[in-house]
């Protein structure tokens, strides 16, 4: 049998609504997608990860195939130890796609691993989740931008 692993970095501060239609696309595609919430040194978190790891495992209580993990070391490495078979990275704008390619480029030639690149919906290529801190920190209502939970 010929499992897809597919591993899914962020740092999801928060995660998104966006986040989630990416998770639910690679769902089609995936046997198993591991959820990896980052810890980034360069970044000032909002919610803390143990908040960010609870929140996302409630939204996917529910779904078998999905697996929320933390981690603290590169991206690429913690692919390996996972055995992903892939990385998946959304890609809103040209800047972003931009990004991502150098970054596949380097996980591609450092490990062999593919990246897999879903672009973003239309309706979501608004959000990110510095919007959303943003948004919380002037008391604004953020509820179209994140998951029902």
């Amino acid at each position: 049998m010929n499992v897809k692993r597919i591993l899914f970095p962020g740092t999801f501060d928060p995660f998104t609504v966006g986040h989630q239609s990416l998770v639910k696309r690679a769902l089609c595609i995936a046997d198993k997608i591991i959820i990896a919430i980052g810890v980034n040194e360069t970044k000032k978190s909002l919610f803390s990860i143990e908040k960010r790891f609870e929140t996302i495992t409630l939204l996917y209580k529910d779904e078998p195939r999905i697996k929320v993990m933390t981690y603290n070391c590169l991206t690429v490495d913690f692919a390996k130890e996972v055995n992903a078979d892939f990385i998946l990275r959304g890609v809103r704008s040209i800047s972003d796609f931009e990004y991502e390619k150098t970054l596949a480029d380097v996980n591609r030639r450092l490990t062999g691993i593919e990246t897999l690149v879903l672009f973003s919906e239309p309706e979501y290529t608004h959000i990110s989740s510095g919007m959303i801190r943003e948004l919380i920190h002037y008391e604004k209502d953020i509820s179209d931008y994140i998951p029902k939970i």
